[in-house]
């Protein structure tokens, strides 16, 4: 099964394989350090993985843990579709990982 990571609109944006979250055309853009720890794939922080978002807990700047190569195109798993919009009271910050 396949695991998803939603905007705050509830737009599929990305998915998770391993410790790497690909976009939704397989490039690898990032990387979960720790469980919950989102980097882009150069190693910067972004924000953390909360339940199917990425978003900012304020925990600060946890800094950059380096690249770690890139573990290839793993190709597009489908798109799940919209689901609706969730507000976990956190700022979704997907936006940084994508851009």
């Amino acid at each position: 099964m396949t695991n998803y990571i939603y905007n705050e609109r509830g737009e599929a944006i990305a998915y998770i394989q391993g410790r790497y979250i690909h976009s939704m055309h397989g490039q690898a853009i990032g990387q979960i350090v720790d469980g919950t720890h989102v980097h882009k794939l150069t190693g910067a922080y972004v924000g953390e993985l909360h339940k199917d978002m990425v978003v900012d807990k304020h925990l600060g700047n946890l800094g950059n843990v380096g690249n770690p190569g890139n573990p290839g195109n793993t190709g597009n798993p489908g798109n799940p579709g919209n689901r609706d919009r969730i507000n976990y009271g956190y700022p979704d910050v997907s936006g940084v990982l994508l851009g």
